[in-house]
Order: structure tokens, then sequence, then C-alpha cells
């Protein structure tokens, strides 16, 4: 983990905002620390957040959100922010990923399928697909640090996170436990007053296992992403190759911008 400081940022309105950077690495370094950091959506930053996210130093932010969830839930930037915000000009998801669709009953065995199903159908959206390699080609070309999040930063931006982290040599290991890191994130009361009613609201109230399933990360989940991606590419390289247009060139200033 990283040394320069504490996980997760204090925040006030966006749910688990934190550095991703400063694991180990294969070739000996560890990911660099101050220049990768991820959360959640920032419809309801505050100032004081606006403040943090400006002292970082963020340039870039990557919305792995699309166009509906954006419109519904406009994120607050700093004042006079001139950074880029790169997005998918489309719908990544028909909606946040642990929003259900339909009025069926949850149980919590329902609702770990259907997360389930979200991280067997992410590496095969082509829209994903397309954002993914937008995320990993902002990071290697502009300068200054850079923040991707989607709605509750925990899946879409899970899964990116551990992309970027098989290029640098992290291991898979470190890769689960930066992925369940989520489950630590003392912003929960946000992710759940953001989520929680709209998902009550049609199917009325859930118990609390089966909110968990569904607001939760579970090393299940990320086992099922790397599963399909084995199943129909062969490994994480080639899906990061054909599926997502990640070479060799691209490989190489990915591991000079954040290898230490």
């Amino acid at each position: 983990m990283s040394d320069t400081g504490p996980t997760f940022l204090a925040t006030e309105g966006i749910h688990n905002f934190r550095d991703y950077g400063g694991y180990p690495t294969q070739g000996g370094g560890r990911v660099r620390s101050g220049l990768l950091f991820r959360s959640g959506q920032h419809v309801e930053a505050s100032e004081a957040d606006l403040k943090t996210f400006a002292d970082l130093g963020i340039r870039t932010v990557i919305d792995l959100r699309g166009n509906g969830e954006r419109e519904r839930h406009p994120c607050r930037r700093p004042d006079l922010w001139d950074g880029e915000v790169v997005f998918y000009d489309g719908e990544t998801s028909s909606s946040p990923p642990h929003v259900p669709q339909e009025k069926r009953e949850l149980t919590p065995e329902t609702a770990q399928e259907r997360m389930l199903n979200l991280y067997t159908r992410m590496p095969e959206n082509p829209a994903m697909q397309v954002i993914f390699g937008q995320y990993l080609r902002a990071l290697a070309d502009r300068d200054g640090a850079s923040l991707v999040h989607c709605f509750a930063g925990k899946d879409r931006t899970g899964m990116a996170a551990a992309l970027l982290h098989h290029i640098l040599g992290v291991s898979r290991a470190d890769m689960v436990t930066e992925f369940l890191r989520t489950n630590d994130a003392p912003t929960y009361d946000i992710l759940e007053r953001q989520s929680l009613p709209g998902i009550e609201a049609r199917l009325g109230p859930l118990d609390r296992p089966t909110i968990d399933a569904l607001m939760q990360v579970r090393e299940g989940y990320f086992d099922r992403f790397v599963g399909t991606v084995d199943e129909r590419w062969g490994s994480l390289d080639a899906f990061l190759e054909q599926a997502i247009g990640v070479d060799d060139p691209l490989r190489e200033r990915l591991n000079d911008r954040f290898g230490a």
C-alpha cells in the first residue's frame, strides 16, 4: 500500500475516494502514489471535497458512467477547474449497476446473482471496452494526477483499476486486495443515501444481507470478470490487446509514468 498517507481521503459527499497507487510490482518497484485516484460520483461533493480535489492536482477525470447517468447525476467540479473529463458518448450501463431494473423480489442470493451477471457482461460490453481504452490512454498521455469514477466507484471503477494494475505488474492478490478495500470505505452512508431510496421505492424495504450484496464488492465478483475474460480471450493480456487496444508502446508509457 501507499506509505505516503491514509488510504481514504476524508470527504463529506464523495464515496470511496482514495489513491490506488503504492502497490508493489513484479519488477521490485511500486506503483507511484499521488497520481492515481478513484471514487464514486461527485454529485454531492461539498466545497471542502472540491478543495481536496483541487489540492491533489487532478488534471483528468475519467467518468465511466454513460450519458444518461451523467445527465441525471451531474458531478460538481471546482470553480475554474480547467482539466479534462474523458467519457464515453453513449450508454455504458442501462443504470447504475447495483440498481435493479425489473420488479423482482430480491434476496441475498438473487442480489448476488445480479452482481455476478454484471461482472459477466462488463468485459463483453463494447461500450466498456471503449471507455477502458480511453481511460488507459488518458493516463498515459495526460500530465498531472487523474481520477477515475463511475456511480458507486466500486464495480466499473474497481475493474478499471485492476486492469491498470495488471499492466503495471501488480500481483493478482494485491489486485484483489485493492478491489475489496472498497468495503472498508468510511463513506458507505453516502453510497447508501444515493442508491438505496430508488431501489426500495421500486421493491420495498430490503434486508441488510440483500443490500450488502448490491452495495459491497466480493472476491467472487472479481473472479467472475477474470473468468469471463479467460474463457473468451484466454488471458487478461489478450483481452487488453484484442478488446481494449493496449499495445506494447501504450504498456511502456504506462509503466514509465506510474512505475516507481
